[in-house]
């Protein structure tokens, strides 16, 4: 099947449904997901949502903690402007319906993270992603230009490539034409035209072991656009979250949110002992890479599998009040938040790198754009500032948005571009191969590129990667497309690019932590 659009959107969480409904009133848009509409890492945000919204906080305070988290590698062009127009996208939001928690005077209960020096974090209890996605969703299901394509696969982007012309990353005026898309119900390969392609598929947490991020987190974006010889950098800093619940048997791993420390909780040993303050004076609240490092040195040094988040210490109500997802989720597996303490462990939970793209949106591709957290602004730099994420989000898809209607009227459809050619592929019986390479995959990045790096262990995992990905792309080149099959050779490059990126970094700086090189930086 063709279709042709005016605006493709890849991606239906806060960043693709935002640009959108900016986009709908002026051309056709076609949304692809490849899973259930709602099913995206922002449904899954516990914390919030930073903006300045009272003093005595103000725009240079968040830019100044922004900068400082980023370890230096931050754009401030970027940070100034994304902090600055931060408060006219959250009233936006509320304009769409989201409702953020307020205190009995009716001011927003705000909330402070690791990281920030005011309190900043609106929130809807512990589910404020799940209020901005089903928000957002209102807004794009009533649009009567927005088409919506659930559990649609994108395998890759249409280039150059695709119309017999040789293309590699130095080619001037690489161009996107649209995607080719797995049909779930024909289980054929659909060809989707368009003037403007927006991705926004989120990040790549499983290409670890242990992550926060839901299943569908498989850097399929960044890997299109690796593979179509767009620019992609940065891919070293991966976020690991210091604190997920320690519960082996489930996959994602549940997050505890950050706001739970910014509201009194308190990282402790086994035996019951604190020990941030041999770390940074910030304690429990110093910024995400800090708390994560500590937290892997001390499970180095006691052999322990985990360590505790205690709250017992603060008001039972306030506390359930705050936090009743995290409260009721621990007492399925028998853990009372207000009498015992929780044990936690890091966990991968942000890509901080991505596809690069500049103050528009607009990536190295031409008329292709990316947003949310398959991309790279300039925002985060080395180290993403918490509740940061879902604001880039929002403040990117609207002036990709604005730069998209001011483009999309001069640029025809591509109608030349072929359809996938399946010829030869056969459907493939072998679904454990598929199966155990991802858990290998898992097991080289969780063991040699996770919080603390070396040159040995780096080189390790280089070695082991290639041999995956030549099996891989063998089973790829001559198997009839499933979205698993699809999603390892994507986790494949996303590990690839994260290892390559580590291999030249030779510092210590942010997220990226090297036994081999001295630490730099402004923290």
């Amino acid at each position: 099947m063709r279709k042709q659009v005016d605006f493709l959107v890849i991606g239906s969480g806060i960043a693709g449904l935002t640009f959108a409904i900016k986009v709908a009133k002026h051309g056709k848009v076609c949304i692809v997901t490849k899973s259930r509409m709602d099913d995206t890492a922002t449904s899954w945000a516990q914390g919030g949502i930073a903006a300045v919204m009272y003093t005595p906080d103000s725009f240079e305070k968040h830019i100044q903690d922004t900068i400082i988290a980023g370890d230096g590698l931050c754009d401030e062009e970027v940070v100034r402007f994304t902090i600055r127009e931060s408060t006219d996208r959250i009233k936006e939001l509320i304009k769409w319906g989201t409702k953020f928690d307020k205190t009995t005077s009716g001011r927003y209960d705000l909330a402070k993270e690791g990281g920030h020096s005011e309190y900043r974090v609106l929130h809807h209890k512990d589910t404020t992603g799940r209020e901005i996605e089903n928000k957002l969703l209102e807004q794009v299901m009533k649009h009567p230009n927005i088409e919506i394509l659930e559990n649609h696969f994108t395998i890759d982007i249409i280039t150059q490539h695709h119309l017999g012309v040789e293309v590699n990353s130095r080619t001037p005026g690489i161009t996107c034409y649209g995607a080719f898309v797995v049909n779930p119900r024909t289980q054929l390969v659909d060809t989707i035209l368009s003037r403007i392609t927006m991705i926004a598929t989120g990040g790549a947490g499983n290409v670890y072991n242990n992550t926060t991020n839901p299943l569908i987190s498989t850097g399929d974006g960044i890997a299109m656009v690796y593979r179509a010889k767009g620019a992609v950098e940065n891919m070293e800093f991966i976020q690991f979250h210091p604190t997920a619940l320690y519960h082996p048997e489930e996959k994602p791993s549940f997050l505890i949110t950050e706001a739970m420390r910014g509201f009194g909780a308190v990282l402790k040993t086994r035996d019951g002992k604190e020990f941030m303050h041999k770390y940074d004076a910030r304690l429990s609240l110093a910024p995400r890479d800090i708390v994560a490092r500590a937290i892997d040195n001390e499970l180095k040094l006691s052999g322990e599998d985990y360590l505790y988040l205690d709250c017992r210490h603060l008001k039972k109500n306030e506390l359930i009040n705050h936090f009743p997802n995290i409260y009721a989720k621990c007492l399925t597996i028998g853990i009372d938040i207000s009498k015992d303490m929780i044990p936690v462990v890091p966990a991968a939970h942000y890509t901080c790198g991505g596809i690069k793209v500049d103050a528009s949106g607009r990536s190295s591709i031409v008329n292709l754009y990316a947003s949310g957290e398959c991309s790279s602004t300039g925002l985060h730099g080395a180290n993403r500032l918490a509740s940061n994420s879902l604001l880039e989000s929002l403040v990117f898809s609207h002036r990709a948005s604005v730069e998209s209607i001011s483009q999309f009227n001069s640029i025809p459809i591509k109608y030349e571009v072929p359809d996938w050619d399946a010829e030869g592929m056969v459907l493939n019986e072998e679904m454990v191969l598929i199966t155990q390479s991802m858990k290998e995959l898992q097991a080289i990045m969780s063991s040699y590129v996770g919080i603390v790096r070396s040159n040995l262990r780096l080189q390790r995992a280089f070695d082991r990667l290639e041999l995956l990905y030549r099996e891989s792309e063998d089973l790829y080149s001559k198997s009839i497309l499933t979205p698993r099959l699809c999603e390892l050779r994507n986790l494949i490059n996303i590990g690839y690019l994260i290892i390559k990126a580590a291999m030249q970094r030779q510092e210590s700086r942010g997220l990226h932590y090297s036994l081999d090189y001295p630490r730099i930086g402004t923290k």
